[in-house]
């Protein structure tokens, strides 16, 4: 008579040996979730414990379901990511870009630190103590690895694999205090000038100038617009001829692993589309690249190397730290020319103006990641305190 199958979930009689150090060992056969049985074990000084912890390791094992995937609490953490990747593809939600940007942080942030370890080894104290070492580091790195690691443990959560998400319960991460910085007039200036100087052929090293780079820097400072977006401005985009030139932000560059460099048909968010009227140094050095611009396709890049097709955000980098060490100014990229203008117009108009030009949503992202902060009290207050406390004549 065949011995009777246990019941998934249920484990059956336990079995005691005594190991050559003396301990007891307690033993029993579990039937899991995928209806395998399998032998689970666990020691302790005397019988007893090793009962209680043998049953105590049972159920918390009873806790784990596995769903229609063949992952388990048992399995490496690298089968858990390969499904998690195949699963966002398969949902086909998130742009290229953003996924290629997920399997990146993971490879390189995540994937070292947990590539040994199994699903059930993976609790909070891990998880905590992972971030807070990466933070030490770069605060940046260790909220990227956050956002991987809590989207791949919350996959294993919701097809019942783990019982719950123990980045649920990390620490939070402190940002490190910081200012957002921005360029003075003088400075903007400076760095005019020496892209003039490097595009009239004077700089004896670096590299080529193409003669677009001015251009793109008053485009930046003119409208906002981030580096991808600047450059992926079609012709019929632009608008120079009405009575309030401007230009409509509807797109930016990207470079997806192994494809060429091409143009996406919308900024970085759906919301940042927008026309910006543009001020008059800008219309200027956007007429003066018009005229350079061969053909007459509206669907034209305003900036673009000889073949039409799209510069790479990489190569207008290049460009312009070769230009700031002309300058000698340090610390500058192109999203630093996005700060100063939220600074300008916030310091004009207010925040509110700000945040509309840029195309944010919440007036608090402009103010904590764009706009420099003004030293400068109001010089009202040295009037009112000459009424109060003005010496006597």
């Amino acid at each position: 008579m065949s011995r009777q199958r246990l019941t998934i979930g249920t484990f059956g009689d336990i079995g005691f040996l005594t190991s050559a150090n003396g301990r007891v060992v307690a033993r029993a056969r579990y039937r899991d979730w995928d209806g395998k049985n399998r032998l689970v074990q666990a020691t302790g000084d005397t019988q007893r414990a090793a009962e209680l912890a043998l049953k105590a390791k049972l159920a918390e094992r009873s806790l784990f379901q596995p769903g229609g995937s063949a992952l388990t609490p048992d399995s490496p953490f690298p089968d858990l990511v390969a499904y998690w990747l195949e699963d966002l593809e398969l949902e086909d939600r998130l742009s290229k870009t953003t996924l290629q940007l997920y399997e990146r942080n993971m490879r390189t942030l995540v994937l070292p630190a947990f590539e040994h370890l199994t699903l059930r080894e993976i609790g909070v104290a891990r998880c905590d103590h992972f971030l807070k070492q990466l933070a030490k580091l770069s605060y940046n790195r260790a909220k990227q690895a956050r956002v991987v690691l809590r989207l791949a443990l919350g996959l294993a959560v919701r097809h019942e694999v783990l019982p719950r998400n123990p980045m649920d319960h990390v620490s939070r991460l402190r940002r490190p205090a910081s200012t957002p910085n921005a360029l003075t007039p003088a400075e903007v200036n400076a760095i005019r000038a020496a892209i003039a100087y490097w595009e009239a052929g004077r700089s004896p090293s670096g590299p080529k100038p193409d003669g677009q780079l001015g251009a793109i820097v008053e485009v930046m400072l003119g409208t906002s617009a981030r580096i991808g977006e600047v450059l992926a401005i079609r012709r019929r985009d632009i608008d120079v001829t009405s009575p309030v030139p401007s230009i409509r932000i509807n797109g930016t560059i990207v470079t997806h692993r192994g494809e060429p460099v091409q143009r996406q048909d919308h900024p970085k968010t759906a919301k940042s589309r927008r026309t910006v009227a543009i001020p008059s140094f800008t219309a200027e050095a956007v007429r003066r690249r018009l005229t350079r611009l061969e053909g007459t396709l509206l669907d034209a890049l305003l900036f673009c190397n000889r073949e039409g097709t799209p510069l790479t955000t990489n190569n207008v980098r290049r460009q312009l730290r070769h230009v700031l060490d002309l300058a000698e100014i340090s610390g500058v990229t192109p999203h630093m020319f996005r700060r100063t203008v939220a600074t300008a117009i916030n310091e004009q108009a207010g925040v509110d103006l700000a945040a509309e030009l840029l195309g944010h949503t919440d007036p608090k992202t402009t103010i904590q990641h764009y706009i420099r902060r003004n030293e400068m009290v109001n010089p009202v207050t040295a009037e009112m305190l000459d009424r109060v406390f003005k010496k006597a004549s």
